[in-house]
């Protein structure tokens, strides 16, 4: 801790100069510090009353830990943070009509989003069902030809091969016609989701979803797996209240599948808060056990060789099952994780792993279109709220990827659209993933045009939304985001900062440092990984890595050394002030430690998130 004081701006320098003195870094932000002044104290309780080290209890107090929850935060554990699942509105229903459905040994059909989430949330409820020898098909629609959510063919098929029930996960909140009429063929359907919820819902027999209007259980920032956990949590319950359990049939351990809620909230970027923080850290020690069959066939496919992390679930394991979904079969993700099947788990995990190498290919080619256009588009109207690019030869399935990076480039909400190349019914339509930055819902946004009938259909979070549009009303759609938006986003951007928890030397990033920082974890949205400052470093040796990346070594003035990595860098502002500097240029530089381990490696290494020239502050 001695090196993070020494390096911190002095007392006397303004705010407003930034950490370090930053205010213009190579990615456009002003470095701050993460703690701010009114939590000083509640850092110093924090190490006080719990024996802590003093950069433990900074980290902890600026991620609005107070000192009576560091316990708990430390230790989240499923018994202190699960709710009663009762107090999710329709909760009871469902897991009634459940647990009739596994008395009667009902078939069930389970209809899912083609997501990591809906992937995830569809192996649990088919493991559920399996275990009480209940006959059940999981159907994942496919994304170019079928879209988001339950349509019509696709319920008639699921009636017509004899569903009794219906289980949508991940999707359904705002399926109204397509959902009353499997009720009007006398087949109850109940909706488990966490999806923003419009006042209008379906009629089904349930729908348990903590982001409707009428639910106070305060757990809308749940993942639909993490819903679905609770579902089954309450069916257990009920089914135990019923006497069911016996010789035959013996009580499930759902603990056993927290490897899938802790991948789906990791990989669908909920907030890692309250019982979200308890699946991950709880769900990683399951991972580790590696008993799920389709887990551990992808980690070996993947090349996955240490105990996975967060990092893992949200990088490498995420990505490989949203690869079917997004370029090829849509339901091999879910059956990937439900199977038993050790055989047909490793050619699953063999195939999304090429898959997943050939979706980082469509993306990059698509990426550097969609850069450029975006880079035109702001040299004629640099004040633009929502970047909107589209093209026909972009493939759907990475559009929303693409939304990603562009939001992350230009800090402001992206609509990246593939536009269809034939027109159906004198509609040539185009399907599009947004992604927004804090301070601005685009998925209130996405809502409001579809009210105002700029969309065909759209929907999502605040975060992230996807939506249909006919190419003809592009322009209204462009103007009505515009004036929704007001220019909030171009305000956010120039107001944009970077978090730093402090200063440190390579000597101080150290083992007992990342030990100290996991202490805290895990980490993700909402409770984001600590990020260092290397003061005025030298840059030696950069290079770039690959395609995107830059690698480098930082040293400092004592002769102490760290290796450094900045990923996606290579042709980008960071990474060409990193190239400038290399030979000796001192920058200050910003990032996270963490271990590597790849390959047998045991080393430190800072991953750069951003650099300043010191001479141009």
């Amino acid at each position: 801790m001695t090196a993070l004081r020494k390096a911190r701006v002095p007392a006397d320098v303004p705010d407003e100069t930034g950490f370090l003195g930053v205010v213009q870094s190579a990615k456009g932000y002003r470095w701050c510090e993460t703690l701010e002044a009114v939590r000083v104290n509640d850092a110093i309780a924090i190490s006080q009353q719990h024996g802590l080290p003093e950069l433990l209890g900074r980290v902890l107090a600026a991620r609005d830990v107070t000192p009576d929850e560091v316990p708990v935060f430390l230790d989240p554990t499923i018994r202190a943070l699960m709710p009663d699942p009762s107090t999710l509105t329709d909760m009871d229903k469902a897991a009634r009509r459940l647990a009739d459905a596994v008395e009667r040994r009902e078939a069930t059909a389970i209809f899912g989003d083609y997501d990591v989430d809906g992937a995830c949330s569809s192996a649990l409820v088919a493991r559920f069902l399996a275990h009480h020898r209940v006959p059940s098909r999981i159907y994942i629609p496919d994304r170019l030809t079928e879209g988001y959510g339950p349509n019509a063919a696709a319920i008639d098929q699921l009636i017509g091969e004899g569903a009794r029930l219906i289980v949508t996960v991940d999707c359904g909140t705002t399926s109204v016609e397509v959902l009353a009429g499997a009720g009007r063929r006398g087949v109850d359907v109940v909706v488990i989701d966490h999806h923003q919820a419009d006042e209008v819902l379906p009629a089904v027999h349930a729908l348990v979803n903590p982001n409707r209007l009428d639910d106070i259980s305060g757990q809308g920032h749940l993942c639909a797996a993490g819903v679905t956990f609770l579902v089954l949590v309450a069916t257990v319950r009920e089914l135990r209240r019923r006497g069911f359990y016996g010789a035959e049939i013996s009580e499930p351990q759902l603990i056993a599948d927290l490897d899938l809620v802790a991948l789906a909230t990791v990989a669908d970027v909920v907030p890692l808060k309250g019982l979200n923080r308890a699946y991950v850290t709880k769900g990683l020690q399951v991972l580790r056990g590696r008993e799920n069959v389709g887990l551990r066939a992808l980690s070996d496919a993947a090349g996955l060789s240490e105990a996975p992390t967060a990092y893992h679930l949200g990088f490498i394991l995420g990505p490989r099952i949203n690869a079917g979904g997004r370029i090829g079969d849509a339901a091999l993700g879910a059956k990937l994780l439900s199977t038993e099947d050790e055989g047909e788990a490793v050619r699953i995990a063999v195939l999304l792993d090429r898959l997943n190498k050939e979706r980082k290919e469509i993306e990059q080619a698509a990426l550097e279109e969609a850069v450029a256009i975006a880079d035109r588009m702001l040299g004629e109207t640099p004040d633009l709220s929502v970047l909107l690019v589209g093209s026909a030869d972009w493939h759907r399935g990475v559009v929303g990827l693409i939304a990603s990076r562009l939001t992350e480039r230009f800090k402001r909400p992206s609509c990246v659209i593939s536009w269809d190349k034939d027109a159906v019914g004198g509609v040539v339509a185009g399907t599009g993933s947004l992604r927004s930055v804090a301070g601005i819902d685009i998925g209130a946004a996405v809502r409001q045009a579809v009210a105002a009938g700029h969309l065909i259909k759209g929907g999502g979070h605040a975060m992230a939304a996807g939506l249909t549009v006919d190419r003809a009303k592009l322009d209204d759609l462009t103007r009505f985001f515009a004036t929704t938006l007001a220019g909030a986003a171009v305000r956010l951007a120039a107001r944009a900062t970077l978090a730093i928890d402090g200063a440190l030397t390579p000597s101080a990033a150290n083992d007992a440092l990342v030990d100290l920082i996991e202490r805290a974890g895990p980490y993700g949205q909402g409770h984001p990984q600590p990020r260092f400052a290397f003061p005025a470093h030298r840059v030696k040796f950069a290079k770039p890595v690959g395609t995107a990346h830059i690698r480098c070594v930082l040293e400092a003035g004592d002769g102490s050394r760290l290796d450094a990595v900045a990923f996606r860098a290579a042709g980008q502002p960071l990474g060409e002030l990193l190239m400038a500097a290399s030979g000796g240029l001192p920058l200050h530089v910003a990032g996270q430690i963490r271990r590597d381990t790849w390959g047998g490696r045991n080393r430190i290494e800072l991953v750069i998130e951003d650099a300043a020239d010191p001479r141009k502050q």
